[in-house]
């Protein structure tokens, strides 16, 4: 019973090609186009796989070692957004575009937000360095050149975002959501200003002040451990930046945030928000929020924009970084891959099974769905004193 109504699912699939090999050994082929992939089923899906949720089913099935696939998880994102018209509930493409999506709100949404941020990010910094690059940049890189190193592809990316502020010598800088301290490094040392980051990250935040230290650079740039809504607005910033940690406010926090960054800004200061969005605010993604990200949310790029008039932002410049964003998943990847028997070692196969599905398909959700990511470059009122042009930014 269970196999036949896997096929009628399957039979849906009219555009491209893939293959089944079901725990009785028949494969079946669907769809009118060569194979692309093939899907495997060990052994048939257990008595509690959730009908009504299919990736959640799917992607635990997964970690469990219940389905393999032979060929590229990207080509079955790419399959089932092709052929989402047959999926019904609008099809998977928001689904997939938009990781996640719980909204919170409330007197508790500060101590919520943190566990949230612990969860995923306080595994350790002795799991990051395993994947990540020395600087421990764990966010889109910027690949100038087809062949970049990752570590040469995140030291761009800090080095064109401080291009994009502008930064004068002795401007004060804010980094909200500082992760392991690079680009305040790179702002006290290139620019000459005073900078302060802030994280919630206790793993971030004891990285990012030993690596201060080591340089020397605790008179120039000061991290704290510390909720950007507690930040006073006395003495407000030059600039104001945050890589990444936009996702991470809920849909019901958007306009917060950006209240939060009026505030902590001089009149005619600049802040870039760099940050993943999707083309449209619907769609969950059950297995990240559950496995990877509880309690954030993927805003759009429209209902982002759109905020901007409400706190006298004007928008200067905007870059999608999506197919940057894919290529750093891949090199996160191929690091993560071949760590996999020390990563096993300490979380167990499931919990590696997990992170391999993790960077898999973000990586193809980058490609395939919708999901995309932006710089945006605004300024609190009128700012007149500004580069007439980006050539600084692009040019050598």
């Amino acid at each position: 019973m269970q196999k036949h109504l896997l096929k009628t699912v399957f039979q849906r699939f009219d555009e491209g090609g893939f293959t089944v090999r079901f725990w009785d050994g028949e494969e079946v082929h669907y769809g009118a186009e060569a194979s692309e992939v093939t899907i495997v089923f060990h052994e048939p899906l257990p008595a509690s796989f959730p009908v009504d949720d299919m990736m959640l089913g799917f992607g635990e099935a997964y970690m469990d070692d219940i389905i393999d696939i032979e060929g590229s998880i990207e080509a079955v994102f790419s399959l089932f957004v092709r052929n989402e018209h047959h999926l019904g509930n609008g099809g998977l493409t928001n689904a997939m575009a938009k990781v996640i999506g719980r909204v919170q709100s409330g007197a508790g949404f500060k101590d919520q937000q943190k566990d949230n941020i612990q969860h995923h990010y306080d595994l350790g910094n002795d799991f990051f360095s395993l994947w990540l690059d020395e600087t421990l940049s764990y966010s889109c890189a910027y690949f100038r050149h087809e062949h970049d190193s990752l570590y040469q592809a995140q030291l761009n990316k800090v080095d064109h975002i401080l291009k994009k502020l502008q930064l004068q010598p002795e401007q004060t800088l804010l980094d909200i959501g500082t992760g392991w301290g690079w680009l305040l490094i790179g702002a006290v040392q290139k620019y000459g200003v005073r900078a302060l980051g802030i994280t919630l990250s206790e793993e971030q935040y004891e990285g990012a002040n030993k690596t201060v230290k080591e340089l020397g650079l605790q008179d120039r740039i000061e991290v704290r451990l510390q909720d950007y809504l507690n930040l006073s607005s006395d003495e407000p910033f030059d600039r104001v930046v945050s890589v990444g940690m936009f996702e991470h406010v809920g849909r019901e926090n958007l306009s917060t945030y950006m209240q939060k960054v009026r505030d902590l800004l001089k009149p005619g200061g600049l802040s870039l928000l760099h940050s993943i969005m999707g083309m449209r605010e619907a769609g969950v993604n059950s297995w990240i929020e559950k496995y990877i990200f509880p309690g954030g949310c993927i805003p759009s790029l429209r209902e982002t924009i759109a905020l901007l008039p409400d706190f006298d932002f004007h928008l200067i410049h905007a870059e999608s970084l999506r197919r940057h964003y894919a290529k750093t998943l891949d090199h996160w990847y191929a690091n993560y891959a071949q760590q996999k028997a020390l990563v096993e070692a300490k979380f167990g196969r499931r919990f590696v099974r997990m992170w391999e599905l993790y960077l898999l398909s973000c990586a193809a959700s980058f490609r395939t769905t919708g999901l995309d990511i932006y710089q945006l470059l605004f300024s609190k009122g009128f700012n007149n004193d500004l580069e007439m042009t980006m050539d600084h930014v692009y040019c050598d």
